[in-house]
């Protein structure tokens, strides 16, 4: 932990679900990926594997104690506060399953029925089908169709109209014929003094194995190696094959970026924490840990696009993008959770096919 930093205290935990909220809490305080606490707490001769931890905080039971030990030491607490957790872990195991109490089942039921009143109230106000124009017996309806001499009239309206179409067409393709033969092919457009054509935008992302460029630089996405805490940066093309990334469809029209590591396995890009801290790295880790945000929507930016932004979705920090940070010409910028920018600097995206290795 931080020196002087605040350490979240155990011991106002009333129920296995507030402990665990104050176990997550004290992850976020460390500022450590999965792997890092996994790679201290073996340095110290403990054993906690990643995937544990991320189990152990989407549960709603209390962890055992020798895993809450590890966890709580990896992420630096002091001993005295340790042997607070333990004795808060042991307290509420000793008292068993918390059952809802009558009051909070009460205003429960209370939300449920003024939930359906209010759902009453509103299907009495949505306006029904407008009703159809009255008749009487023996009324004659009136004619839907024109008069004969009115059709008459409309063919030859019609028949105006198409020639003059065909007219207007006509001198449209004398005129391309002497432009064309005044500037010559279109691709000779640059020669006479035009400007350059537009470059092509980027192709839109699609399922499948993905290099990840940050738009209009020679950077793409990457782990450094050597490094085990997970966290993405923008590294030269050439060396930023660790991980190795795809994009995996989800409903809605949204994405999982998953990746591929030598060392580590199979995982997925995302932000820890749900999203609730400011600035929070965008980092490489397990796929299906509900405490870390691993759905992105990928908008489109710029007219021609330029690129797309890495929006999190269900992010308990709205309106936020992944973005390069620090200085985003250097190699190495780490990436993170940042406020989507109006000009989107540092926070736009190409999703090229990955090449195939070579040798």
């Amino acid at each position: 932990m931080t020196p002087g930093e605040y350490t979240p205290d155990p011991r106002g935990a009333r129920t296995p679900a507030e402990f665990l909220a104050r176990l997550q809490a004290l992850k976020d305080r460390s500022g450590l990926t999965y792997r890092e606490l996994a790679a201290r707490a073996e340095a110290r001769g403990d054993l906690l594997p990643r995937s544990t931890v991320a189990n152990m905080l989407s549960r709603t039971t209390l962890p055992r104690e020798e895993l809450l030990t590890s966890f709580v030491r990896a992420c630096g607490v002091a001993p005295a506060e340790l042997e607070s957790w333990r004795k808060v872990r042991n307290e509420l195991a000793g008292r068993g399953t918390y059952a809802p109490t009558e009051e909070a089942g009460s205003e429960q039921a209370g939300t449920e029925e003024a939930g359906s009143e209010e759902a009453g109230s509103e299907a009495a106000e949505v306006p029904g089908p407008p009703a159809p124009p009255p008749s009487w017996p023996g009324a004659v309806e009136p004619p839907t169709g024109p008069p004969p001499g009115a059709r008459s009239r409309i063919r030859r309206a019609v028949v105006a109209t198409v020639a003059v179409a065909g007219l207007v067409l006509a001198g449209i393709s004398v005129v391309a014929a002497f432009r064309d033969g005044r500037t010559g092919h279109a691709g000779h457009a640059e020669q006479a003094g035009q400007p350059p054509r537009t470059p092509a935008a980027p192709a839109a992302p699609a399922a499948g194995d993905v290099r990840i460029r940050v738009a209009g630089t020679d950077f793409c996405l990457g782990e450094r190696r050597g490094t085990r805490s997970g966290r993405i940066h923008q590294l030269p093309c050439a060396e930023a094959g660790v991980p190795l990334y795809s994009l995996a469809a989800v409903t809605g029209g949204r994405w999982r970026i998953v990746s591929d590591h030598p060392d580590y396995g199979p995982g997925c890009s995302g932000i820890p924490s749900g999203g609730r801290i400011p600035g929070a790295a965008y980092e490489d880790s397990e796929c299906g840990d509900p405490s870390r945000v691993e759905t992105f929507a990928l908008q489109p930016y710029g007219t021609p696009v330029r690129g797309h932004r890495i929006v999190p979705v269900g992010s308990a920090t709205p309106g936020t993008c992944v973005t390069v940070t620090g200085d985003r010409t250097a190699a190495g910028a780490r990436l993170a959770q940042a406020p989507c920018a109006p000009d989107a600097a540092g926070q736009l995206f190409v999703f090229e096919r990955r090449p195939a290795p070579t040798g």
